[in-house]
């Protein structure tokens, strides 16, 4: 026994000095104007020449030993010999955190389930991003850093522990760890498992590019899957039960991430479905620091809502832009709010830094919602919170139809184009608007504009990254 504490000690004390590496991750600019195709974002399988079972290296498999040790043991060997695939057996394997490896995957087998340690002294800190800031916190229970190639496959489930509460510890006010988080990878791929997460989030990829997850199941309390100035990501045929957003696109908060300017760019979600029971469906920011755009969303279902199925969100302050936003093919019902809301005015905490001037007031543009079905949606459509120093430059709206309770409210656009609005039950104008230029707009109701926020004065001394 005390040889094999000896061993978890080593192994914890290797992850901690394996996790100080984020803290020099380099800060260079995202590759630009590549659309998000899935042959971009397929990987190629890790070599296969390697496969190991995790039961060769003694994982037991009961739901109480803590088989870590074990599991890390296999995809250090399968890294060494050059890459392939670690196997996990039908089985529930307790574990600490574990990292991946280039050229690795883990393999999980329909009746196999990782359990996450419910001590967070199991979990090293390091360097982790929450909401749009880099900060000391726990590592996800399955990580990867600077890794090329890698993937986690199989129908078997990865369940966070629930002893873990919250997303920030009460008492040192570090970050919880996420469930699966990925940081500067590369060709990564998550298939056909499931995820069962506590209050922190779910899944996690920062500074990645080329990433796919396909046909996962994700449950949780908090975010399902945060993308997180990535590019070139593919999110397909998944299944999302979430607390939070099921999906949120962000790229930093204030000063900071407005200084690295590292966007998300080129993402697909296409064919999945979506429960949300707190915020909502997709949310764009309100992290945007660094910017967003090129995103395609379609065929798609929101089946529930607490906001709105789709909520593009930020603030002044954050600078950078949101731009190139595709939506078609959606159904929605089960949205407690309504279908689609700008907020650029006031969404999500202020920055100790923000960005001053209207150099701090996101540019956002080229808006594009097509062919979409509502039920029963409170109001279809809340876009009135936009700066009318930048107002939104291009919005179009075709093709919509069904059922809602109020209509569209719009405010500071620039060339919209409302084409084919087919909603019926509302009460009041189906169309109300302040300051907003284009076709379609016949008999709109007039509406009184939005507060604006106070002017962010600019800092004594130019803020540096630190």
């Amino acid at each position: 026994m005390s040889r094999m504490r000896s061993m978890q000690t080593d192994r914890r004390q290797f992850l901690r000095a394996a996790a100080t590496t984020v803290a020099a991750l380099p800060l260079w600019s995202a590759t630009r104007g590549i659309s998000a195709q899935r042959a971009s974002a397929d990987p190629a399988s890790p070599a296969d020449s390697v496969s190991l079972d995790i039961k060769e290296f003694g994982a037991v498999g009961d739901g109480k030993t803590n088989d870590a040790l074990a599991i890390q043991q296999a995809l250090d060997r399968c890294s060494v010999l050059g890459g392939g695939q670690v196997r996990v057996p039908a089985g529930e394997y307790l574990m600490d955190a574990i990292m991946l490896h280039s050229n690795t995957t883990l393999h999980l087998e329909a009746e196999a389930s990782l359990l996450g340690s419910p001590s967070l002294a199991d979990y090293p800190l390091t360097q982790v991003r929450l909401e749009g800031h880099w900060v000391k916190g726990y590592m996800g229970l399955i990580s990867a850093m600077d890794a090329t190639n890698i993937g986690i496959t199989g129908k078997g489930k990865i369940v966070g522990n629930p002893a873990i509460k919250g997303r920030v510890d009460a008492q040192n006010g570090l970050r919880h760890p996420a469930l699966l988080e990925f940081v500067n990878c590369s060709r990564v791929h998550v298939e056909d498992c499931v995820t069962v997460q506590n209050d922190m989030w779910s899944i996690h990829p920062v500074y990645c590019d080329n990433v796919l997850f396909h046909n996962v199941t994700v449950r949780g309390g908090a975010d399902g899957i945060d993308v997180d100035s990535c590019s070139r990501v593919v999110i397909e045929g998944c299944t999302f039960s979430t607390g939070d957003d099921c999906i949120s696109l962000k790229s930093g908060r204030g000063a900071e991430g407005y200084a690295i300017h590292r966007p998300t760019e080129d993402v697909r979600i296409s064919n999945c479905t979506f429960a949300d029971s707190h915020w909502a469906c997709i949310g764009i920011g309100s992290e945007t620091s660094g910017g967003i755009r090129n995103i395609h969303i379609d065929h798609c279902k929101c089946i529930a809502a607490r906001t709105f199925a789709i909520y593009i969100k930020s603030r002044p302050g954050r600078g950078a832009f949101i731009e190139n936003i595709y939506v078609s093919d959606l159904d929605v019902s089960g949205a407690e709010q309504g279908f689609l809301r700008f907020n650029i005015l006031n969404s999500g905490k202020q920055d100790e830094f923000p960005v001053p001037g209207d150099e701090g007031i996101p540019t956002i543009r080229n808006f594009n919602f097509s062919n979409i079905r509502v039920t029963g949606v409170p109001v279809l459509i809340d876009g009135v919170e936009i700066n009318p120093n930048k107002p939104l430059e291009g919005l179009s709206l075709t093709d919509i139809s069904g059922t809602c309770g109020k209509g569209i409210f719009l405010a500071n656009i620039k060339h919209a184009v409302l084409r084919n609005i087919g909603v019926t039950g509302y009460t009041g104008a189906l169309l109300n608007t302040y300051n907003v230029t284009g076709g379609g707009l016949a008999k709109a109701a007039p509406l009184e504009p939005a507060k604006i926020p106070a002017p962010i004065s600019a800092p004594s001394q130019p803020y540096l990254l630190h």
